[in-house]
């Protein structure tokens, strides 16, 4: 791929895109927002800006965890090497480069430290790649790994797999039993988060199946994703996580609801109480409201997808809430989803989470960042 191309995809976009996910050079589609990315970039709206300095990325580290009042045990994790990405380029308006300054001193100080912090969960790396083979295997592993005082996120995939195949379930799974689970991990988050940082994903079985090994490490993942959820179905289910400290909430949905016939009225309105209610119920995190991404498929335009894609990062905006555009980074030469980033048209491919995990870790740097700044 050609080097122009790449800085031009990563000025639109405000992140930078990895050249080995992208061998395709997309024409953007009519009607697109990235244009206003490239005015505006990626924005936090709710703490002050840094002063214009660069800011060195943060290297995590998984650190020894105490056993707590729930009794889970606790033991020390091997240290996982850092993993360098680079800075992301947002805007003028957020971070302008310079030299380094105190400010990533104290980051690489902060997150390098050897000092445990308290937390009742196992808080294993996750080093297997064994994946669920279907959603009632995903579902008996998280359930497995919860009776075993862990958070699916964080555990071994072999050795929790191997329990949850000894697991049967004679009814098919319901969508009151993913809710129910989701709850389950939630408060168990909750009572077990101690000193870590989290992150919250939120949507459809995009996120549900969202690779554990692929989330950015050095903090705790809740994955609040359940397979054909809709914006409405979201909504009525905040709830289940309004007792977690999360510093950022990562929202995708509504695909499911032009699947379903939803109207854009409908899932727009939809949005914006969900941002309302996040902002209400987390005053303090960062959310961060998705594109709906692109799909490979006669049933759904991608110029509606498009355009309501427009209508949330307004949306966003005037709720005071962030909007991240990855849709074109997901795009062919003719605005579909490439057909190396989907299985079957609308679910991703592990080359396609391969790309939104470039996009999460960047947005986390920032995150962090800004977290270090409130908290100095």
């Amino acid at each position: 791929m050609s080097e122009p191309y790449l800085l031009a995809a990563s000025l639109l976009t405000g992140l930078t895109i990895p050249a080995s996910a992208l061998p395709q050079i997309p024409r953007l589609p009519e009607g697109s927002l990235s244009l206003l990315d490239l005015v505006q970039g990626f924005q936090f709206h709710d703490i002050e800006k840094p002063s214009h300095q660069e800011i060195a990325l943060p290297e995590f580290s998984d650190r020894t965890l105490l056993d707590l009042a729930q009794g889970f045990q606790s033991y020390e994790t091997e240290k996982m090497a850092s993993k360098e990405i680079a800075l992301p380029e947002f805007s003028d308006r957020t971070l302008a480069k310079s030299g380094k300054s105190s400010i990533s001193r104290k980051i690489t100080s902060k997150n390098s430290s050897s000092t445990p912090i308290k937390s009742s969960f196992n808080f294993q790396p996750a080093k297997a790649r064994s994946v669920p083979a279907s959603g009632s295997e995903l579902y008996q592993h998280r359930i497995a790994s919860l009776r075993s005082g862990q958070i699916y996120t964080r555990t071994n995939d072999y050795e929790n797999l191997a329990s949850a195949r000894n697991l049967h379930k004679t009814s098919k799974l319901t969508y009151q039993d993913w809710k129910s689970l989701l709850a389950m991990e939630a408060n168990a988050v909750t009572k077990g988060q101690g000193a870590n940082r989290l992150s919250v994903l939120v949507g459809d079985s995009l996120s549900l199946w969202f690779p554990k090994e692929k989330l950015p490490t050095g903090k705790l993942w809740l994955n609040q994703g359940i397979s054909g959820d809709t914006s409405q179905g979201v909504l009525k289910r905040l709830s289940a996580f309004s007792s977690t400290k999360p510093d950022a909430i990562y929202v995708m949905i509504g695909i499911n609801d032009l699947r379903k016939g939803a109207t854009d009225k409908s899932i727009l309105l939809n949005l914006h109480r969900i941002i309302h209610n996040l902002r209400q119920s987390h005053p303090s995190s960062q959310i961060i409201v998705q594109s709906i991404l692109p799909v490979r498929s006669q049933r759904i335009a991608n110029s509606r997808i498009r355009h309501i894609n427009t209508q949330i990062a307004l949306i966003a905006r005037k709720q005071g809430a962030n909007y991240l555009n990855i849709h074109n980074w997901f795009t062919d030469l003719d605005g579909n989803m490439r057909s190396e980033l989907t299985t079957d048209g609308l679910h991703l491919s592990r080359a396609g989470y391969e790309v939104w995990q470039s996009a999460l870790e960047q947005i986390e740097t920032r995150v962090a960042q800004r977290q270090l700044i409130i908290d100095n």
